[in-house]
């Protein structure tokens, strides 16, 4: 055992060493040949009264986050959409510091403690909340390719995308159509079959439930409100582009950054933002300066809230990177 926890290390630690590799690589491109003066006369010149409208909605989207996992969870047992919201923030603090999102496994461990029952059913939620999530992607990217002009191998991207989600739904069924409640077969299995057990189970009890239906209605209005956040600051930062540019490439900046990287997406974020920016002809200069005024103000707010919610929540960083944080009180 002791062997396989160490190659389970040494793994993770490629994977971490490999995105932050990547990070810098995203970084030298997006500062290559940028003019610091032309950042900091843009900065100087930002119409701060949009920013706390941008905070505003960007918090109100981690609350209707909060909302849609309480109502997701609720065949675990009853939670507030504060309690939620607080384990959601505890978890996304996690993530801004640590590699390939181990927030996710806190903020499950943590409502799992709280509710009284087993991580991998608590976990099935958090399933169920990207196949949320990606459903509502697809639908918005594909309104904004047909509203905004753009590059072929973005629609193909969308395309792609489509597909995957398809895959995903027939699974989703199969999950909910095959699986039923508890039956007393958990107690009969062991190991990985238990986990997986519940992960089915949960996913089912999910799946036919009617909160379902509210749940995909609260992460309609969770994209809009991040949507609505990233191109306030854009207004805030003087770039002229419509709110449908402006969710053109908040979503191309969400695609590039779905699969985990450094902490905090730190690099690929700016990567795909000046990327983004460059398809709508924005001078490289003001993307590069754009790309870090956007993501220290979405963040630092995050960062803040994060850090109170961690610690109430009895947590410690040594805790969670040895993965015994299911050891705190």
């Amino acid at each position: 055992m002791g062997e396989f926890n160490r190659a389970l290390a040494k793994k993770r630690r490629s994977k971490a060493a490999l995105g932050y590799a990547v990070a810098a690589a995203c970084l030298v491109w997006v500062f290559y040949d940028v003019r610091a003066r032309g950042i900091l006369d843009a900065v100087r010149n930002m119409r701060w009264k949009w920013v706390a409208l941008a905070v505003a909605f960007d918090v109100g989207g981690y609350v209707c986050q909060g909302k849609r996992w309480a109502l997701l969870l609720r065949h675990c047992g009853p939670i507030t959409t504060l309690r939620a919201t607080h384990a959601i923030y505890a978890g996304l603090f996690v993530n801004e510091i640590l590699p390939l999102r181990a927030g996710e496994a806190v903020r499950s461990w943590l409502v799992a403690k709280w509710l009284k029952t087993s991580f991998t059913t608590v976990f099935s939620s958090l399933l169920v909340e990207r196949f949320l999530d990606s459903i509502w992607l697809v639908l918005a990217i594909g309104l904004t390719v047909w509203l905004v002009p753009l590059p072929r191998y973005l629609v193909d991207a969308e395309k792609i995308l489509t597909a995957l989600v398809l895959a995903g739904a027939t699974l989703f069924l199969y999950a909910v159509l095959r699986a039923g409640p508890e039956d007393g077969g958990e107690a009969r299995s062991a190991g990985l079959r238990r986990h997986l057990r519940n992960l089915a189970s949960g996913i089912a009890f999910i799946g036919r439930s009617r909160l379902l239906y509210a749940s995909f209605a609260v992460s309609a209005l969770m994209l809009v409100f991040q949507v609505l956040s990233y191109w306030l600051v854009m207004r805030a930062y003087g770039l002229d582009l419509s709110p449908w540019h402006g969710a053109a490439v908040y979503l191309i900046v969400r695609l590039g950054t779905i699969i985990p990287a450094a902490p905090s997406n730190i690099g690929t974020y700016q990567f795909f933002t000046v990327a983004g920016l460059a398809i709508f002809g924005v001078d490289k200069t003001l993307a590069t300066g754009f790309s870090i005024v956007v993501f220290l103000i979405l963040t630092v707010p995050l960062w803040a809230i994060g850090i109170f919610a961690f610690t109430r929540a009895g947590l410690s960083l040594g805790a969670v990177r040895a993965g015994k944080f299911g050891a705190q009180s």
